[in-house]
């Protein structure tokens, strides 16, 4: 028996966030092609002799994406829409940024020096979730009679490149069947099987490739066992495996899944003709002892062992006692996180300011990867080998066992005060409705923004100023006080209805209110992806929460005193902080997000005190933290939806509450959306011209809504008369008097111009509908 330890993907921003700043760089013109492919290989390299120094046996290739893995593998595939102009061949870097961020006039204008040639008016693809996680992906699209070619060789490439850097690794690529999973079909007659057919010659092609290359394994990513599969989609997977084992004989392919357990897909999966297999054991403890009776024994096991997903530092003597006994056989294992570590950030040793009592109870992806290869070597040596490292790891478990910080009393004893009653508004919404149309007298078809306004290199510049001392409080203050003043008369002069006061004070949605209340901690390296540039840094909620003082009302009552019209109170809902936060992981969930709603309630009863009419309540993420199988679907619902009714229910009639969600399909959980009892919703839509309120219409969803009429995650800016067609879509399923007109989403990540240009037609679109009512 012998134990080896894997990673299943690192990483790919880099410590300091080096491919951000290189992509913003090449799209902005500021750098070429040239530079951007050259920083992307030297965080490669880094990357894999960072993995190798650490212990890692087994370490992957292709992890690393410009942008997203998926739209990786929509290029190796060949899986263009029409609408991108693509004519074959190998898939060039225009149409690769277009797919991911749409274009507008010259190309050389957003990528930069090395273009060639001028890309056309286009949008970007659509983009959902990733699973249960806050990483973004672009959505495969496949039309009637879709064609699949190589038209990348970044696997193979990538493979070659770490190769001549003697280092040998286990290519990733994302399996067929989870890739057909993941996509759209447009138009009729789609069949699943025939897309698989067209596809399997291309993977086996690029498999191949790979073994003449000299790879051994390849790491096949087949996260849709994790899903409830019907018999259809396991047979595919059946076909799938046996075309490709056919096809490559010689190359042993590692079976990998993740985010949950294989329930009821595990005959299918180990009766695959795969050479080894994938187990988030985190996530799903429970399933090893089956799989253990049931593996073929020549199967090898990779064992998902260390939270790929939090950032809790791992109890390694537990762990060990548990999977012990199946390395004491004659079973060789692999040791491996949960999932990728691209979920997590990055080093722990970055973060010198933590406390030090919170940080000793932590673990970032290096020190994951330092805490499997300690427990491969207590397997292979014996636990007298790694005595000190175990001695540490257990004293940190018990530290953050026994920490008085961890509870709080007062907290305990509101929860136990609450009432069924503080969950639900005073009157139905028709009442309220009634109210709040004499209260706020907007047109129809109001217009509004969704919360934040550009956060341009000033503020950036400021914000860090402030931080370092270099402005005081006061002239920090000043700063954003004209910040917001100009962004409201800008509103005023333009048209909108209901206005923002911009969100310039706020570093992030989540991380501004956690840095507000008690129970969390905060990082100052600890960047995550989320899609292409765009990283966060999770707040760390390691204990009981609680609302000190008001977070948000001084801003609300500046920004009011400036205009006439409604200014939106802006929050951030409970269930979003909490998916939108690494989590403690010593009590339920429901119950953090439980302490959460409590804390935001505070807020919201303070807003309406000062005379906020509207207040938004974001939950972005509410359909994120949805369980992955549909039996566990109804408990979480049920305390999210809870958890909202809670902190937004405690207002008169008159006062209008908002909530925003994020690329949801909302078919499935429509009925948990009306039961929020939002007096209005506004929800991205326009990259699915309008296809998501097709639930809302087919449920008779009976308050307002904000369809989002323009996407923000692109640069692009969409005409009037675009928008305008989206708003008949909009009419054609739901009542006029039901719509409001917005953007997509929040608006900090994008440019004054183009939010000033598209904001300017969304107005005029928004009275262009008007004249058409």
């Amino acid at each position: 028996m012998a134990v080896s330890v894997a990673t299943l993907g690192f990483p790919r921003i880099g410590p300091r966030r080096e491919l951000k700043t290189a992509l913003e760089r090449y799209w902005s013109g500021a750098s070429g092609r040239a530079e951007l492919l050259a920083t992307a290989a030297a965080l490669r390299a880094k990357a894999w002799a960072r993995q190798k120094a650490l212990g890692a046996d087994i370490i992957p290739s292709n992890d690393f994406s410009l942008y997203d893995q998926v739209l990786d593998t929509s290029a190796m595939l060949g899986a263009i829409p029409p609408l991108y102009g693509w004519k074959g061949g190998p898939v060039d870097l225009d149409t690769y940024f277009a797919m991911a961020r749409g274009a507008q006039g010259d190309a050389h204008a957003e990528c930069g020096a090395g273009c060639t040639h001028k890309a056309v008016d286009v949008p970007a693809s659509e983009m959902t979730k990733w699973f249960d996680t806050n990483y973004h992906y672009l959505v495969p699209e496949f039309a009637p009679g879709q064609a699949f070619a190589l038209s990348s060789t970044k696997p193979i490439e990538e493979y070659l490149e770490a190769k001549a850097q003697g280092i040998e690794t286990r290519p990733v690529l994302i399996g067929p069947v989870t890739y057909l999973k993941l996509g759209k079909g447009r138009g009729e007659g789609l069949r699943r099987q025939a897309l698989l057919r067209a596809l399997l010659p291309v993977y086996a092609e690029a498999l191949g490739r790979l073994a003449a290359a000299g790879a051994s394994w390849v790491q096949m990513d087949e996260p849709c066992l994790v899903l409830d599969l019907d018999a259809e989609e396991q047979a595919l997977l059946t076909k799938a495996y046996a075309h490709l084992a056919a096809a490559v004989p010689g190359l042993k392919l590692m079976l990998t899944t993740y985010f949950g357990g294989l329930g009821g897909n595990l005959d299918t999966a180990l009766a695959l003709p795969v050479a080894g297999l994938h187990l988030d054991l985190v996530r799903a403890p429970e399933q090893l002892e089956a799989v253990l009776a049931r593996a073929p024994k020549d199967l090898l096991l990779s064992l998902g062992v260390i939270d790929g997903r939090n950032v809790w530092r791992a109890d390694l003597d537990a762990i060990l006692d548990r999977i012990e006994p199946v390395a004491q056989g004659d079973r060789d294992l692999v040791l491996a996180p949960s999932c990728s570590l691209l979920h997590g950030p990055i080093d722990l040793a970055q973060e010198t300011a933590i406390d030090p009592e919170i940080r000793s109870w932590l673990a970032f992806g290096v020190q994951k990867i330092e805490e499997l290869a300690i427990l491969a070597r207590a397997l292979n040596e014996g636990r007298a080998a790694v005595a000190e490292a175990l001695a540490a790891s257990a004293a940190a478990a018990r530290s953050r066992r026994t920490s008085p910080r961890i509870h709080d009393a007062a907290v305990a004893g509101r929860l136990a005060g609450v009432t069924e009653g503080m969950a639900r508004r005073g009157s139905a919404f028709a009442e309220r409705r009634r109210l709040q149309a004499e209260a706020l007298g907007l047109p129809a078809f109001p217009t509004t923004t969704i919360g934040s306004f550009p956060q341009t290199e000033a503020v950036r510049k400021a914000r860090a100023a402030h931080g370092k001392g270099a402005l005081t409080d006061a002239q920090y203050e000043e700063f954003l006080r004209e910040e917001t003043a100009r962004t409201v008369r800008w509103q005023e002069e333009i048209g909108l209805d209901v206005l923002v006061h911009g969100e310039f004070e706020r570093n992030d949605m989540v991380q501004y209110f956690g840095e507000r209340l008690a129970g969390f901690v905060f990082t100052k390296h600890g960047w995550v992806q989320s899609y292409g540039s765009r990283c966060v840094r999770p707040p760390i909620l390691f204990g009981d929460v609680s609302r000190p003082k008001p977070m948000t009302v001084d801003w609300w009552r500046y920004a009011q005193g400036l205009t006439d019209r409604p200014m939106k109170g802006m929050l951030t809902g409970p269930v979003t902080i909490l998916n939108w936060s690494f989590v403690r992981d010593d009590i339920p969930r429901s119950l953090a997000c439980r302490q959460l709603a409590l804390a935001i309630r505070d807020e919201v009863l303070d807003l309406e005190k000062a005379g906020a009419r509207i207040i938004q309540i974001d939950e972005a993420a509410l359909r994120e933290g949805l369980p992955l199988r549909r039996g566990e679907w109804d408990a979480y619902l049920r305390w999210a939806v809870e958890c909202f009714r809670l902190t937004a229910s405690g207002v008169a009639d008159r006062t209008q509450i908002h909530t925003h969600m994020c690329y949801s399909e909302f078919n499935d959980i429509i009925q948990a959306i009306g039961a929020m009892d939002a007096d209005v919703i506004s929800i991205e839509t326009a990259r699915s011209k309008m296809e998501l309120l097709g639930a809302f219409a087919e449920y008779r969803y009976p308050a307002e809504i904000g369809p989002g009429v323009y996407d923000i995650h692109s640069p692009r800016v969409p005409g009037v008369e675009e928008m305008t067609a989206l708003l008949r879509a909009a009419r054609r399923r739901l009542a006029p008097e039901q719509l409001w007109v917005n953007p997509d989403c929040g608006l900090k990540t994008r440019k004054w111009p183009e939010t000033e240009a598209a904001l300017v037609n969304m107005v005029a679109a928004a009275r262009a509908a008007r004249a058409e009512a």
